[in-house]
């Protein structure tokens, strides 16, 4: 990356080694590794600290999502012995449960745990005004280095009457005290499904519009289950390959037109009375001065970078959702690492991030957890692959849990336990997919893991048993020929 600064007077001392803008995931841990290595750091945060996983995505979502999944264990209630098991839910008390799940975090991301860590800690906005210049209120604060980690925010689709809609976001979300009646809920990735299935689950009456298909980043078979399961189990209306026309108000009612976007031309109109939008999120890159120093950002705001998380500009780098790579927490975190190495010890030696082996999950019931390539995008890429899976409803420890449904699939190089992803559905996926996650970033295979002793009954034992599988699909036929002659030798 080619960069000039003639417009700029590098100053010939600094006050401090690194400036972190933004508070979140990636922004506390940059700052956390700065001070533990010893460098003088500050940093900056106009809002609440923690971030959208704290306050306003991971944990108030996942804290709502416990309480839908006693729902879906109260369904189980008579297979397991009872006569009678219901829940009335309590919404606000439910929401006032999610907020002090909230509270009870928000110390481990304070002012006061970073201070005492050697962090300092500045509430304000910060606008860069040079490569080596970050101005936080009337203060200006010269450093050898910046990071920005301003996260992002939910992008806001353009469909006319918007405007006149007072909708929701995982922003705003969690203020509700009443349960909606009728929730419209558009957008069917991750959060979308996750929130259309929680409120299903807490009783409203949810629909679920989306451009394309149910989760479009899984293969069709995961696909295929939830659409069974949200509209089958949950009650969902889905509306999928819908295009949103517009927001209208009619005989007193809400409502949003759609068209079918599969030849029909067809319109429909979806009542509501409150719409939680889940269409994707953009980049947080406006008016922190980015443009000042001729650092770029693409159409989403997500700020160009290399693979050293280093913009065009030398000292300042990027880590988190601002970066436009994986939107998850912990990939975050893992970009912090590379991008505060960088800053502090880049003149010396720099590191690429690496993002080969990055895992995810989706918090809906049955869970959904993938590290790797599925069979779409295997397909997608053109690769020679091969699959071996395993249900959960073979497995012992699911049967006595009653959560048989599901299953393992792992993608293998063809004739190798080389593992090139593993995609899991059901009880527990997201902590079940660890062992992959381990084995693929340290080049084990199935090999190795079936080697490994699981405690029996678990639902880890389903790592074994579909390595298990592999290996038996994958026996040296002409050794087994050969043994079993030797058997018949020695029977005599």
């Amino acid at each position: 990356m080619l960069f000039r600064s003639v417009q700029f007077t590098k100053p010939r001392s600094f006050d401090r080694n690194l400036v972190v803008i933004g508070a979140g995931s990636g922004g506390l841990v940059s700052a956390y590794l700065a001070a533990a290595m010893g460098a003088k750091v500050t940093l900056i945060e106009k809002g609440e600290m923690g971030g959208d996983c704290l306050n306003r995505g991971c944990v108030p979502s996942k804290a709502l999502i416990r309480s839908g999944r006693l729902i879906a264990e109260l369904r189980k209630a008579k297979e397991l012995g009872f006569i009678d098991a219901t829940a009335q839910v309590d919404f606000a008390a439910v929401m006032a449960r999610v907020q002090q799940v909230v509270e009870t975090i928000a110390p481990n991301d304070s002012i006061e745990r970073y201070t005492q860590l050697g962090v300092e800690v500045l509430q304000g906005e910060g606008v860069i005004t040079s490569p080596w210049s970050v101005q936080v209120g009337t203060q200006q604060l010269t450093t050898r280095n910046i990071i920005v980690a301003t996260g992002a925010r939910p992008r806001i689709p353009e469909i006319e009457g918007i405007e006149s809609i007072d909708y929701l976001t995982s922003d705003n979300l969690w203020k509700l005290r009443e349960l909606p009646k009728r929730l419209l809920v558009l957008g069917t990735g991750t959060i979308g499904c996750e929130l259309a299935q929680v409120f299903a689950q807490l009783g409203s009456t949810v629909t679920l519009v989306g451009r394309d298909t149910l989760l479009p980043r899984e293969d069709s078979e995961v696909r295929a289950l939830f659409i069974q399961q949200f509209s089958e189990v949950e009650g969902i209306d889905l509306q999928l390959h819908k295009e949103t026309v517009a927001f209208i108000k009619q005989e007193g009612q809400q409502l949003l037109r759609l068209r079918d976007r599969q030849g029909s031309e067809q319109e429909l109109n979806v009542a509501f009375d409150q719409v939680l939008i889940a269409t994707g999120r953009i980049a947080n890159t406006e008016g922190i001065g980015l443009e000042q120093v001729g650092v770029k950002v693409n159409g989403y705001g997500a700020v160009e970078a290399n693979a050293y998380l280093q913009t065009h500009c030398p000292s300042i780098h990027v880590c988190g959702d601002v970066s436009g790579s994986y939107q998850f927490t912990h990939a975050a975190s893992n970009q912090a690492w590379t991008a505060t190495i960088n800053s502090l010890f880049g003149f010396l030696k720099r590191f690429k991030v690496n993002e080969s082996v990055v895992p995810w999950a989706t918090f809906t019931t049955p869970e959904i957890a993938q590290v790797g390539l599925n069979e779409q995008m295997a397909q997608q890429q053109q690769l020679s692959y091969e699959t071996t899976q395993f249900p959960f409803s073979e497995l012992d420890r699911a049967t006595a849990a009653s959560e048989r449904l599901g299953w393992i699939k792992v993608i293998t190089v063809p004739g190798r336990d080389k593992i090139l992803g593993v995609t899991i559905v059901g009880e527990h996926a997201g902590d079940l997919l660890q062992e992959y996650v381990l084995a693929m970033r340290h080049g084990l295979g199935l090999n190795k893991i079936l080697a490994t002793i699981h405690p029996y009954p678990t639902f880890a034992e389903i790592n074994q048993r579909v390595a298990g599988k592999w290996k038996r699909e994958h026996a040296p036929k002409g050794l087994l020929q050969w043994a079993q002659r030797l058997h018949r030798w020695r029977r005599g």
